[in-house]
């Protein structure tokens, strides 16, 4: 099931539906659901056993978190899923067209960053030579590894990694470079995960960023740089490594975003809420995804929040670096902030 996911969201275009091909008869979507690249797999599971045991369809795409953001505060999806916190800007738009969200934390993430399977030389690789790498001044200068660490050799250094209006991209750049958005340009951007996965696994010198489960179903094609930590040890990215915290600082929370509007008057958008958040479902589709499933309480509590229709952002507008499963614990119980 988790290749025929992924290769789904190779292939699938915003908006895609869960269920057969439509056609004249096929009765309209009753979830709809867009956004996070990263996310689409657990959407595109949950969205299909949800299917399978209540009958009601659910329809998810992967323009992006920025893209599905776009969406949700015009009203045209029911749920935003994102691989960041939502933006101030969009917290705006969002109030402006009178579209109150509920936030809750689906999963974690290891961001991995990728190289080729051939590539011998980077063993372990820094923060500060991920800024060096993918820093705006690095723009048009920066193109081969050497000039990443003088001991590696003379090859063309080709970046491949999400667009702009990926929360991936927000975060990473965030984490890498200290400010969401600041990047340079001249890489090959693309929504789709699997671009950048086929791109590093062509190229010798190449190097990008995407989510874990992308990692995890393409073992071979490509292979992790593991990151250097403040105690001097190399940590890879793995299931474990960011729920114990000690991958950073790529390791951070996937979300759902619900419309309050539509979580009161929508019968199947309150069902596959509930369906989504029992932990026995999320823990089972989470982990065969490839990502990491959070601790059983969290469902419960996102569940309660979800009933209470708890609106509000806990994160302020803008990404946290290295959030952990304690503290999304420690928020779920907390008061949400308008």
């Amino acid at each position: 099931m988790q290749k025929l996911l992924l290769a789904a969201a190779a292939t699938a275009a915003v908006g895609v539906g869960l269920s057969a091909c439509g056609g004249p008869k096929e009765p309209p979507a009753m979830v709809r659901l867009d956004g996070s690249s990263t996310v689409y797999p657990i959407s595109e599971a949950l969205g299909e056993e949800f299917q399978a045991a209540k009958g009601a369809r659910v329809t998810a795409g992967l323009s992006g978190t920025g893209g599905g953001f776009k969406k949700f505060c015009r009203g045209e999806i029911d749920i935003a899923a994102a691989s960041r916190p939502i933006k101030k800007e969009e917290m705006a738009a969002c109030a402006a067209a009178g579209v109150e969200f509920i936030e809750l934390p689906i999963a974690l993430d290891a961001l991995a960053v990728i190289v080729n399977p051939g590539n011998s030389f980077v063993d372990c690789l820094t923060v500060d030579e991920l800024k060096i790498i993918w820093a705006p001044e690095a723009q048009g200068k920066v193109s081969s590894w050497k000039q990443v660490r003088s001991s590696f050799p003379d090859v063309p250094l080709k970046l491949y990694g999400p667009g702009t209006d990926s929360g991936t991209f927000d975060y990473f750049t965030a984490a890498v470079n200290g400010k969401e958005g600041s990047s340079r340009g001249d890489y090959t951007a693309t929504e789709d995960d699997n671009v950048t996965v086929t791109g590093v696994g062509a190229d010798a010198g190449g190097l990008g960023y995407l989510g874990l489960a992308y990692l995890r179903e393409n073992a071979g094609r490509v292979k992790a740089a593991p990151i250097r930590q403040a105690n001097g040890s190399c940590v890879s990215p793995s299931v474990q490594t960011a729920r114990d915290a000690s991958y950073q600082p790529l390791s951070r929370p996937l979300f759902y975003y619900v419309n309050k509007r539509q979580a009161d008057t929508k019968p199947d958008v309150q069902a596959f809420m509930k369906f989504a958040f029992n932990p026995v479902e999320s823990e089972e589709l989470v982990g065969e995804v490839g990502y990491v499933a959070l601790p059983a309480e969290a469902y419960v509590l996102a569940e309660k929040k979800f009933e209470a229709r708890r609106t509000g952002s806990f994160f302020g507008g803008g990404s946290k670096i290295g959030v952990t499963a304690q503290q999304l614990l420690a928020d779920a119980q907390a008061p949400a902030q308008p």
